[in-house]
This record gives structure tokens, C-alpha cells and sequence, in this order.
């Protein structure tokens, strides 16, 4: 991630670390490894609670969300603000509810956000969902309202990434950072074995070089509105 981001200098990184701890959730030691290599902030989804310690582990840790949509008394928190180059940024975590966890309602917990951080013009939502449909929803849902929309979840990065009417960039899903030769990530015999078969079997990180999927997003200071999203896409890193 340095060598990217002393290539494209941006002012802030965002990146989703549910699955770093070898496919499965998240540490807080995994944590510091990603903030390390240039995570300003970490996000998450439905693998958040994977590793069992992460429960305790997510209440000491600064600028790393769970979705906002879990409900009330589960531990972290779904939104931040922070100052990145001299402006309030809020970043907020939402997960989606069609085929995957049964939470609350992401589109109210969005407007939750939004109501209660008012002065905030540069905002960002990772929203991660497994059906596009809710995923797309929630772009136009946003539109004008933040500055960008950026689906999570799929692993498969998708080319509708574009700037809406309103201002918002958007992309149904941003992709992976993880093996390329592999099914979402795990070793593809062992994923084949399970399709052909139907046994359940335990998926391992497939080995090989790595894809880094991510976009590029560019934010017009006085409006908060996005002027540009670009994909960002390396192999063999």
C-alpha cells in the first residue's frame, strides 16, 4: 500500500479489513499492520465478529468501524469524523440485509448519521452488501447527500463506477486485496471440492500473487460533492 500511496498521494485511505486474519474477521493486531502500511481507517461487515477476541479488542481501537446498522449495545461504533488535510471528514460503515446478517435497516441508520452530523461537507459510505440491487439502492439513496458510495463485500470488482447526478461517486463493489488465482480468495480446489461434492470443507487462503482492487476518488473541497472516481487496480504486488 506505501508504494501506491506515495504514487497517488492521497489525502485519505480507506480500506475494508474484515477478512485480513487469513480470510476470516480481524485483530487488533491486524489492525496496526493495516495502519502501518497506510490505513487511515479500517472498515468491516458481516465477518466483523470472526475472530471471537475482536468483541473486547474493538472498543480500544481508534478509527476502526463495525456497521452502523448493528444494533444498539454492540460494541464499536459505526461512524467517524476525522481531519484529513484540513477538513472534517465523516466516514460511516453500513451493512446491507438482503442475503447476508438480519440487522437493522441500513437506510435509516444512513439518515441517523447524517442528521446528527450536520457540519461534516465531505462523507464517505462503505456499504457492504452481497445484492447489488440494495447496494445500488443506497447510492441513489445517498446521492447528493454524500460524497461517495462504495460498495464492499463480493470480492469481485464491478465497472459501473461513476459520479451521480447529485455528486456522489459510487461503485457497487470496490473488489479485493488478496490471491488472484483463487474463488474470492480461497484455494480453488478446495472451493471446487466443496461445489462438486457438497461437503463442507476449511476454506485456506489461496496462495500465488495478490490483486489490489480500490478506486481513486476526487472531492471538490467547498461542495463535499465528488468530481471523479476512478478504478485503481495493480497485480503481482
Amino acid at each position: 500500500m506505501e508504494p501506491l500511496k506515495r504514487e497517488l498521494e492521497p489525502h485519505l485511505t480507506i480500506v475494508n479489513g474484515e477478512n485480513a486474519a487469513g480470510g476470516f474477521g480481524i485483530t487488533a493486531k491486524i489492525v496496526d499492520e493495516l495502519r502501518q502500511a497506510g490505513a487511515d481507517v479500517v472498515t468491516t461487515g458481516n465477518h466483523v465478529w470472526d475472530q471471537k477476541q475482536f468483541v473486547e479488542e474493538i472498543v480500544g481501537l481508534e478509527r476502526v468501524l463495525r456497521p452502523e446498522n448493528y444494533p444498539p449495545g454492540v460494541p464499536g461504533t459505526g461512524h467517524l469524523v476525522l481531519q484529513a488535510d484540513g477538513e472534517q471528514v465523516l466516514v460511516m460503515n453500513l451493512m446491507g440485509r438482503l442475503f447476508i446478517n438480519d440487522i437493522d435497516d441500513p437506510f435509516r441508520a444512513a439518515d441517523a448519521v447524517l442528521a446528527a452530523n450536520p457540519e461534516p461537507k465531505i462523507v464517505f459510505c462503505d456499504m457492504h452488501a452481497e445484492a447489488t440491487s440494495e447496494k445500488t439502492a443506497m447510492g441513489w439513496h445517498l446521492d447528493g447527500r454524500v460524497s461517495a458510495v462504495v460498495g464492499t463485500h463480493t470480492h469481485i470488482p464491478t465497472a459501473d463506477h461513476r459520479v451521480l447526478p447529485g455528486g456522489t461517486a459510487y461503485v457497487t463493489d470496490v473488489g479485493m486485496v488478496g490471491p488472484r488465482d483463487s474463488v474470492i480468495g480461497v484455494d480453488k480446489e478446495g472451493a471446487l471440492q466443496r461445489f462438486l461434492t457438497g461437503i463442507p470443507r476449511r476454506f485456506e487462503v489461496a496462495p500465488g500473487p495478490v490483486t489490489f482492487n480500490s478506486v481513486l476518488i476526487t472531492i471538490d473541497r467547498p461542495t463535499g460533492r465528488a468530481t471523479t472516481i476512478q478504478r485503481i487496480d495493480r497485480e503481482h504486488i
